[in-house]
């Protein structure tokens, strides 16, 4: 059996692509799916790739990996990173290992941006290699993983 991952992604991502192209890169977000699941197969990791605009069922999907007892969440909470105390207490819920990851550099943005709920809980951030931070973190989580076993 394969060891399962989620990989959850917060508000406007969907629109990667055609957001702001100069700051995100021109891939959308299935295009960064489907990379990400392809990179999953290779090391025999399962994926699930979730995305949502509403702060509610991100920490619905964070509930789903506990019920699961999924091995790894790598999560890029976009605005949420800075505002979701509800996202936060449900990560620290989470007994497995959680990886932060920004497309852009959160630190070299606006001043807001500098703060993160997500890394009071994260082994690791991996910010501004834009959709390579992903394949970054599944990387990373598999070779954590594979220490431990």
């Amino acid at each position: 059996m394969k060891d399962k991952i989620y990989i959850i992604n917060g508000p406007n991502l969907n629109k990667l692509g055609t957001r702001e192209p100069d700051r995100y890169g021109r891939l959308t977000l299935q295009e960064i799916e489907d990379m990400c699941k392809e990179k999953c197969n290779q090391i025999n990791l399962s994926c699930v790739f979730f995305q949502s605009n509403i702060e509610g069922e991100i920490v619905n999907k964070i509930h789903d990996a506990i019920d699961e007892n999924v091995r790894g969440i790598i999560i890029n909470a976009a605005a949420f990173t800075h505002t979701s105390i509800a996202i936060l207490d449900a990560l620290k819920m989470f007994e497995g290992l959680i990886i932060e990851i920004h497309i852009t550099n959160i630190h070299s943005r606006e001043k807001f941006r500098h703060h993160s709920f997500i890394s009071k809980v994260a082994k690791g951030i991996i910010a501004g290699f834009g959709e390579e931070s992903y394949l970054m973190a599944i990387d990373y989580l598999y070779k954590l993983n594979k220490k431990k076993v």
